[in-house]
C-alpha cells in the first residue's frame, strides 16, 4: 500500500510571463496533518488547483493517492479558496445535494450531514437558507461539503478564514478527529499559530519554490535561539554568559552568548540553589521563522 497521500516532483506553472509555481517538489504521507505554507501570491492555491486538476502544470508530475490528479477525485475532500455553496437552499438540502454530487444516496448523505452539522455546532441552523447564515457559519457548513462523503484525503484552502477563536478551536478539533480517523490533511493557512498548533510537517513556499520544507520539530530547532525560558525570573546582573533577559508574565527568557551552551548554563543555576519552578530550551515562534525565511528570501534575490 502507497503511504504517500500527494507526491510533488519539479511541478511547475506559469501565467504569460509570471512564474506562479516553479519546479516544486514535496510529499504529503499518509495519515498526517501537513501545512502548506507561503505570503499572498506564493504560489499555494495554484498548487492544489493543479492537485485538483483544476488547472494543468507546464512540467513536472503530481501524484494524488497513488494516481494522476483527478483519477482519486471521489476519494479526496477539497475546501476551496472561493467558497461555493447553494446560497437559496437550506442548509441540510445544500449539503445532501452536494454529497449526492460524490456519489452518496440521498439517505447516507442527510445522515451524514446531521452529524457533521452536529459536530460543528451548527444543527440548530440546518433548516435555515444558507444566506442567513453568517460568513463563519457559511465557513463551516462548506468545510463539512468537503468532507460529507468521508474521504481519505482532506485539502483545505484557508480553513480558518472568517472564523471567529471560538469556531476556530470548533473547526480545529474538526481536523484532529480526521486525522485520528486515518485521514490525510493538507491545509493552507495564514495563521501561523494554527499551523504549529496542528500540523505534523510542512513545506513553505515563496514565490513559487519550497524555502523549508520538513518536519515542524526539526524546523523549529533549526531555528531555535541559543536561549532558555524559566519561571519565576531571576536577576542575572553580572552574569556573563548572559547576552539579554525578557520578561512576559512571570516567564524569563534569557538569551546566552554565542559560546555559552544552554545546558551547562542551566546546571550552574540549579548548582546555586537558585529557585526554578519550570525551565525549557526557547523555541523561535513559527510566525517568526516565516518571516526570517520570507524576508531573507527576498533578500537574497535582491
Amino acid at each position: 500500500m502507497n503511504d504517500t497521500a500527494i507526491e510533488v516532483n519539479q511541478l511547475h506553472k506559469t501565467f504569460n510571463d509570471v512564474v506562479a509555481v516553479d519546479h516544486l517538489s514535496f510529499q504529503v504521507n499518509c495519515g498526517e496533518i501537513f501545512g502548506l505554507l507561503g505570503p499572498n501570491g506564493a504560489g499555494k492555491t495554484t498548487t492544489i488547483r493543479m492537485l485538483m486538476d483544476i488547472l494543468k502544470p507546464d512540467s513536472g508530475t503530481a501524484r494524488v493517492l497513488g494516481k494522476l490528479p483527478g483519477a482519486a477525485r471521489e476519494r479526496v475532500g477539497y475546501l476551496p479558496e472561493e467558497r461555493g455553496l447553494y446560497r437559496g437552499l437550506r442548509v441540510d438540502e445544500c449539503l445532501v445535494y452536494l454529497g449526492q454530487l460524490k456519489g452518496m444516496s440521498r439517505a447516507v448523505a442527510r445522515k451524514r450531514a446531521a452529524e457533521l452539522l452536529e459536530r460543528v455546532e451548527l444543527a440548530e441552523w440546518a433548516k435555515k437558507k444558507v444566506q442567513e447564515l453568517s460568513r463563519g457559519m457559511q465557513q463551516k457548513v462548506q468545510i463539512v461539503a468537503s468532507i460529507i462523503h468521508d474521504p481519505d484525503l482532506v485539502i483545505l484552502d484557508e480553513p480558518f478564514q472568517g472564523l471567529d477563536p471560538v469556531n476556530v478551536e470548533v473547526v480545529r478539533g474538526l481536523i484532529r478527529d480526521l486525522r485520528a480517523a486515518g485521514k490525510t490533511i493538507a491545509l493552507s493557512a495564514h495563521e501561523m499559530s494554527q499551523v504549529e498548533a496542528l500540523c505534523e510537517r510542512i513545506v513553505l513556499i515563496d514565490r513559487g519554490k519550497a524555502v523549508l520544507y520538513g518536519a515542524l520539530a526539526d524546523i523549529k530547532k533549526q531555528f531555535a535561539p541559543n536561549a532558555i525560558e524559566i519561571t519565576p525570573p531571576l536577576s542575572l546582573d553580572g552574569w556573563s554568559q548572559v547576552a539579554r533577559t525578557e520578561t512576559h508574565d512571570n516567564r524569563q527568557l534569557i538569551y546566552l552568548t554565542s559560546e555559552t551552551n544552554p545546558r551547562q548554563f542551566l546546571k550552574e543555576i540549579l548548582e546555586r540553589g537558585l529557585p526554578i519552578e519550570q525551565f525549557e530550551m526557547a523555541t523561535m515562534p513559527l510566525d517568526q521563522i516565516f518571516i526570517t525565511v520570507v524576508k531573507g528570501n527576498n533578500h537574497e534575490r535582491q
